[in-house]
């Protein structure tokens, strides 16, 4: 395995999977790829397909966020890119997988059970039934 991607959404457990990609790609030689997806809801782009002056906000905190990982891999002296995009953060999770040719995806999980798991689904699910390469889960 020579390539990790490491999806990102600034929580808990996506800084544990990122420790866990960190410590593997560490012992293979492999380089990180970071993805953080912003999921643009409908209402999100005004009419024209202007982007909301929130969503702009939103933008330069991701990219804020995400020089701070890519600080962190680096001073780990490991090769790391860092792509944000926008879209349904399964789906885009896969395309970058697919695009990037990973040979590995280790991700977070909230671990949410019941009502709230059926009503928001799981992007870790989803990952792991689509993605073109295999899934590390860490909780």
């Amino acid at each position: 395995m020579q390539h990790l991607l490491v999806p990102v959404d600034f929580s808990e457990p996506a800084d544990t999977a990122l420790t866990y990609a960190m410590a593997l790609a560490g012992k293979l030689g492999a380089r990180l790829t970071l993805v953080h997806v912003i999921h643009l809801a409908p209402l999100g782009v005004a009419e024209g397909g202007t982007v909301l002056p929130y969503l702009e906000a939103i933008e330069a905190q991701a990219q804020e966020g995400m020089e701070e990982y890519r600080a962190k891999v680096q001073a780990a002296e490991l090769n790391v890119d860092v792509v944000i995009t926008h879209g349904v953060p399964f789906q885009s999770i896969i395309e970058v997988a697919k695009e990037r040719q990973v040979d590995l995806i280790v991700m977070g999980t909230h671990g949410r059970t019941g009502v709230s798991h059926v009503l928001l689904g799981s992007v870790a699910e989803r990952v792991v039934r689509l993605a073109p390469c295999p899934v590390l889960i860490a909780r």
